[in-house]
C-alpha cells in the first residue's frame, strides 16, 4: 500500500503530540510536518505538498477554513480532512465549501479518523457516523437555511483573515507584515469590515469573531 504523507495542523501542542502519536502507529502514514497556526501550515504545505493535511478549524493568525482555501489553491493535489472539537453546523458547512473532504470530532473513536484518512487517500471523502448525524439534523431542522447562512456571508476571505488578526489584537502594522500587504490596505480592510457589519469597535468586531468561529472564546 502506497504510504500516505499526512500533515498535522493544531495549534494545541498536546493534543498535536497525541494525534501524532496514532497516526505513527500505522506503517502506512509518515507525519511529514506538524503547525500551529494557519499561516505556518500554508507555508509548510507549499513546501512540503503532504497528501492529507489534518486541519483543526479554530488556529492563530489563520483559521483553518481560510488555511483550506488557501492550500487547495496553491496545491490542488492536497486533500484536507477536518479534526476539530466542533460540531455545529457554523463550522461543518464553510469549511466544507472551503473544499475539505473529510470531518471527524475529536471525541470520536481513533478508527474514525483512520478510516478518514483511507477513504480520502483514495478520492472519496468521509464524515464520521457523529457528523453524518448532525448534518442530517441540521438539515432536516433547517431545510434550505444553511444555504442561505452561506451566501449571506458578507464578508471576503481576505477580510475574514484581518478580522481574525483584529481579533487576536494585532496592530494594523502587524497585519500588514503578516499578509505581506500595505498598511494603508489594511486600514481599507478595517473601515470595509466596520461598514459591512456595523460594528464600530475592536471589543464588537472580537465578539463577532468569537461567534462565527473565527477565534475562540478565551478562557
Amino acid at each position: 500500500m502506497k504510504t500516505v504523507r499526512v500533515y498535522l495542523a493544531e495549534d494545541h501542542t498536546i493534543v498535536r503530540k497525541a494525534i501524532r502519536s496514532l497516526l505513527d502507529a500505522h506503517e502506512e502514514i509518515e507525519v511529514v510536518g506538524e503547525g500551529h497556526t494557519g499561516m505556518e501550515t500554508i507555508a509548510q504545505c507549499n513546501e512540503l505538498k503532504p497528501d492529507i493535511v489534518l486541519m483543526d478549524i479554530t488556529m492563530p493568525e489563520m483559521n483553518g477554513v481560510e488555511a483550506t482555501r488557501q492550500i487547495l489553491k496553491n496545491c490542488p493535489e492536497t486533500s484536507v480532512v477536518v479534526l476539530s472539537v466542533h460540531k455545529e453546523q457554523q463550522y461543518i458547512f464553510p469549511v466544507l465549501k472551503a473544499g475539505a473532504r473529510g470531518y471527524v470530532l475529536k471525541d470520536d473513536m481513533v478508527e474514525d479518523l483512520m478510516s478518514a484518512i483511507s477513504a480520502v487517500a483514495k478520492g472519496n471523502s468521509y464524515f464520521s457516523p457523529t457528523i453524518q448525524n448532525h448534518l442530517l439534523r441540521d438539515y432536516v431542522r433547517t431545510g434550505e437555511e444553511s444555504k442561505q447562512t452561506l451566501k449571506a456571508d458578507p464578508l471576503t476571505p481576505r477580510e475574514k483573515q484581518v478580522l481574525q488578526l483584529i481579533a487576536e489584537e494585532h496592530t494594523n502594522k502587524r497585519i500588514a507584515a503578516k499578509l505581506n500587504i500595505s498598511l494603508k490596505t489594511v486600514q481599507a480592510h478595517r473601515t470595509n469590515i466596520m461598514d459591512k457589519l456595523d460594528i464600530h469597535s475592536a471589543a464588537g468586531l472580537t465578539k463577532y469573531a468569537i461567534a462565527t468561529g473565527l477565534i475562540e472564546k478565551p478562557g
